[in-house]
């Protein structure tokens, strides 16, 4: 994987979301189609802390212990989802939910602000970790829920991943929204 053309691929993506949220209001970002389902800031939201929180996190986890020396111990594998979304580069084009919990559910945002803030500290870290990942061994992992261990390039590519695959959700919430963006 080249982590240079990923970071360029994801920065296009990033760019793609700040223009797309221009004609919204701030009302129609916190819309939702029905309690159960994600308003289009929410779903903004979600890129931005799992980004934050997990995908990146994951990263300074394989970082740092690698950096202590820490021995390998992992006996656990990719899955078979896993071993197939890094090969094709890409999510499968379905619609994944997840029961709406605490834990998981994105906040409603307050202003498009903190969205284009939010999209931009994540951009600054991909920019800032990217050149890290040469010298990152690929021995050390952290385990994914779905796609079992990945190393640190495997989550940078999974961050572009998951920008791409959820412009499938902003097509049916703009649709919801009566918009033609």
């Amino acid at each position: 994987m080249n982590t240079q053309t990923i970071l360029q691929q994801f920065e296009q993506e990033v760019e793609r979301y700040i223009q797309a949220l221009e004609p919204y209001s701030i009302e129609q970002l916190t819309l939702q189609p029905d309690p159960q389902q994600w308003s289009l800031g929410q779903m903004y939201n979600h890129l931005i802390q799992s980004a934050q929180r997990m995908h990146l996190a994951n990263i300074d986890t394989c970082i740092k212990r690698q950096q202590a020396g820490e021995a390998i111990t992992e006996t656990m594998y990719k899955t078979h989802a896993g071993e197939h979304i890094i090969a094709m580069g890409s999510f499968p084009p379905i619609r994944v939910q997840v029961p709406a919990s605490p834990m998981y559910t994105p906040t409603q945002p307050h202003t498009k602000a903190e969205l284009l803030e939010g999209l931009e500290q994540v951009r600054l870290r991909m920019r800032a970790i990217e050149p890290l990942l040469a010298t990152t061994d690929s021995q050390y992992t952290v385990a994914h829920p779905r796609f079992g261990q990945l190393n640190a390039t495997e989550w940078f590519a999974i961050i572009e991943m998951h920008y791409r695959h959820h412009w499938l959700q902003k097509d049916r919430l703009d649709q919801f929204l009566g918009m033609t963006v």
